[in-house]
């Protein structure tokens, strides 16, 4: 499913992510910054998003696995960035009260990253 979106297509990269997921790439990227999302990961696109204690966010469309457990999938990383701890308790991706609308439009931006 993913790949099949990512790769070719009609439309622009945002109207790709946007038409993927449901959510907004501008309003995500507005979104990431407000969460701080930068202060942990490497986000192109994003001012001073240059950290290195979370992955790099880079490619982030195109990769099968999120955070090591889960099919990438817009409602898969959606429940990643709003409950990462119950996902994988593990982690050091704290819990930051993402919103269901915040979620997915932070995915629709993550998504215009192939």
């Amino acid at each position: 499913m993913l790949a099949a979106a990512a790769c070719g297509g009609r439309g622009s990269t945002k109207q790709q992510a946007q038409d993927l997921t449901g959510g907004d790439p501008a309003k995500g990227k507005e979104a990431i910054g407000r969460y701080g999302c930068g202060a942990c990961h490497t986000i192109p696109g994003i001012k001073d998003a240059n950290a290195t204690i979370g992955p790099p966010l880079d490619n982030i469309a195109s990769r099968q696995i999120l955070g090591g457990h889960l099919q990438n999938t817009p409602a898969n990383m959606a429940r990643w960035i709003q409950h990462p701890q119950q996902i994988d308790p593990k982690n050091a991706m704290p819990e930051l009260g993402v919103t269901d609308d915040d979620a997915h439009n932070i995915v629709a931006f993550l998504y215009t990253l192939k």
